[in-house]
């Protein structure tokens, strides 16, 4: 299998300052149950795409569920994320992404598999969007 489906180190959202910025200064949009923070940051970036997921603890005090739910949409960016790579790359483009699970009970894998080619076709729209206004 080709390495498109792979989710190495190198594609995931750790840097602090980079966390800091997406929060304070990136835009948001939801589709239920994710809550999606982007950012296109002004450091070129060793990825075109740095995604980082979350669970709030106030819906799920139990870790083990918080890992669970975060291991799913994990799994589910890993497969449906091919659109959003030959998007950015062909426009020469970065984002930093940050999911956030917001619904208060655990999620089946199915739901969140279907769900996420909806989140990347909206952040490739909103992507577009800002790319026409900064024009």
């Amino acid at each position: 299998m080709a390495k498109i489906f792979s989710y190495g180190k190198a594609e995931k959202l750790k840097s602090r300052k980079l966390l800091d910025q997406l929060f304070n200064e990136g835009k948001t949009f939801s589709i239920f149950p994710l809550k999606v923070f982007y950012l296109q940051p002004d450091a070129a970036l060793d990825f075109p795409a740095k995604i980082g997921v979350g669970v709030s603890s106030r819906n799920f005090k139990k870790a083990v569920d918080r890992n669970r739910v975060k291991r799913i949409l994990r799994e589910a960016y890993r497969t449906e994320k091919k659109p959003l790579h030959d998007y950015l790359e062909a426009n020469g483009r970065q984002v930093a992404v940050f999911l956030l699970y917001i619904d208060k009970t655990l999620p089946g894998y199915e739901k969140i598999k279907t769900n996420m080619p909806h989140v990347l076709e909206r952040l490739i729209k909103k992507l577009d969007e800002t790319a026409v206004a900064n024009t």
